[in-house]
């Protein structure tokens, strides 16, 4: 389904260049495409769709479905934060406004201070194996992970907000979204698909935070 996701920004794209189409988009909306389709994977009305028993062809039953949806809370306040430190982390090292020897230890502890992190929670990674930001294409940009998911879930919410399968919220999703590509600013396209800038809420709820 991510994947898939990705697929669909490609092949659907309306651009002239190619260097604005598809996935050439800013890093922290690459994935709005794709991590939108997982929310279909896993929703229990799409699971019942193709979840079946390989040998019987039964549908996958309620009260696992109902597990499966439990399960997804599990520990979500730890990961958000954790998620949230390292992104504090890189752009901490980012924002320096000049060269200088540093202790990347002593450097992680004081940026932790500085958000208020408790010790039982540890950042995702710290500088020292902290690849992403420094020769993985992250760099300033960690956040865009968690960002996703912020733009993923409210813009899920346009299709819980009328039905999964709404053809006109899909053709609005297609046509300010997905053609699109990168020749206007991310947050002009989604304030044409959803009418407004996202919310936080919908993620707050995804992750059983509300």
């Amino acid at each position: 389904f991510h994947e898939f996701g990705h697929a669909l920004h490609g092949i659907l794209t309306r651009c002239a260049y190619e260097s604005l189409s598809g996935t050439n988009v800013p890093r922290d909306f690459v994935e709005l495409g794709s991590q939108i389709m997982e929310n279909w994977a896993a929703d229990p009305e799409v699971l019942r769709m193709y979840a079946r028993h390989y040998k019987t062809g039964e549908p996958i039953p309620d009260a696992l479905l109902e597990k499966m949806q439990r399960s997804k809370f599990f520990n979500q306040g730890f990961e958000t934060v954790e998620y949230l430190a390292a992104s504090f982390l890189d752009m901490d090292w980012h924002t320096l406004t000049e060269a200088r020897e540093a202790d990347a230890v002593a450097f992680d502890a004081a940026a932790m201070a500085r958000i208020g992190l408790i010790p039982e929670i540890v950042s995702r990674y710290l500088s020292p194996y902290f690849t992403h930001i420094f020769s993985g294409g992250y760099s300033a940009g960690y956040y865009s992970y968690i960002w996703a998911e912020v733009l993923d879930a409210d813009a899920f919410q346009a299709f819980k907000e009328t039905s999964l399968f709404d053809r006109a919220t899909a053709e609005s999703f297609r046509r300010n979204i997905l053609e699109r590509g990168g020749t206007e600013e991310p947050m002009v396209l989604y304030k044409r698909f959803r009418g407004r800038e996202p919310k936080i809420e919908p993620l707050l709820k995804k992750r059983g935070l509300d």
